[in-house]
C-alpha cells in the first residue's frame, strides 16, 4: 500500500510540475502577445496623428487648388479608409487580415498624398504658405515616428512568433488560441517610400 501511495505521490508531483510548466508557457505567450498589442498601439497613435493632420493639409491646399477638387477628395477618401482600417487592426493587432487591410489602406493613402504633392508643385503660393509648410513639417515628423513605431512592432511580432513556433510552445499555442501575428511590412517596393511632403 505504501508503494502505491509513493507512486500516486510521484504522479501527482509530475502532474503539478507539468501543469506549472504549461502555465509558464501560457503566461509567456500572453506577455508577448500583449507586447505586440502595445507596440501596435504606438503605431496607432502616430497614424491617428497623421490622419488628424491630413484634413488640415487639404483645407489649406483647397484655397489654392480650386481646380484640383478630385485630388483633394481622393486624399480625404483614402485617409478615411486608412483610419477605418487602422481602427480595425487596433482592435486585434494579431489578426493578419486586419494588418494586411491596414497596409493596403496605407498604400492607398500614400499614393493619394503623393499625387497631392505632385499637383501642389504647380502652385507656388501654396508652397510658400506658412501654414502649409508647418503642416508638411509635422506630417514628415509623424512619418518618421510611424517608421520607428513599425520597427518596434515588427520586433515584438518577431519575438512573439518565434516563441510561439518553437518546441514545445507550438504544441500549446494553437490549443490556447495564440495565432501568428502579422508583420507590418510593405510588399510593393514603390510603397516603401514615405509620401514626399516638401513644399519648400
Amino acid at each position: 500500500m505504501s508503494s502505491a501511495l509513493i507512486a500516486l505521490g510521484v504522479l501527482l508531483l509530475l502532474a503539478v510540475v507539468l501543469g506549472l510548466w504549461v502555465a509558464g508557457i501560457y503566461n509567456k505567450l500572453v506577455e508577448l502577445r500583449n507586447r505586440v498589442k502595445n507596440a501596435f498601439a504606438q503605431i496607432d497613435v502616430q497614424l491617428k496623428r497623421r490622419y488628424d493632420l491630413i484634413p488640415n493639409l487639404v483645407e489649406t491646399a483647397k484655397g489654392y487648388m480650386k481646380h484640383e477638387s478630385t485630388t483633394l477628395e481622393a486624399v480625404i477618401k483614402a485617409r478615411n479608409i486608412a483610419a477605418a482600417a487602422a481602427q480595425t487592426a487596433a482592435a486585434n493587432p494579431a489578426d493578419g487580415n486586419a494588418v494586411r487591410g491596414l497596409l493596403s489602406a496605407e498604400a492607398g493613402l500614400g499614393s493619394a498624398l503623393s499625387r497631392l504633392m505632385v499637383v501642389s508643385e504647380q502652385y507656388p503660393d501654396l508652397k510658400a504658405n506658412q501654414n502649409m509648410m508647418q503642416l508638411t513639417e509635422e506630417l514628415t515628423s509623424t512619418e518618421n515616428k510611424v517608421s520607428f513605431a513599425r520597427q518596434a512592432y515588427n520586433d515584438s511580432v518577431m519575438v512573439y512568433n518565434t516563441t510561439r513556433e518553437t518546441f514545445p510552445n507550438v504544441i500549446f499555442a494553437g490549443t490556447f488560441g495564440f495565432q501568428a501575428a502579422e508583420l507590418f511590412q510593405v510588399d510593393d517596393p514603390s510603397e516603401r517610400q514615405a509620401p514626399k511632403v516638401n513644399f519648400t
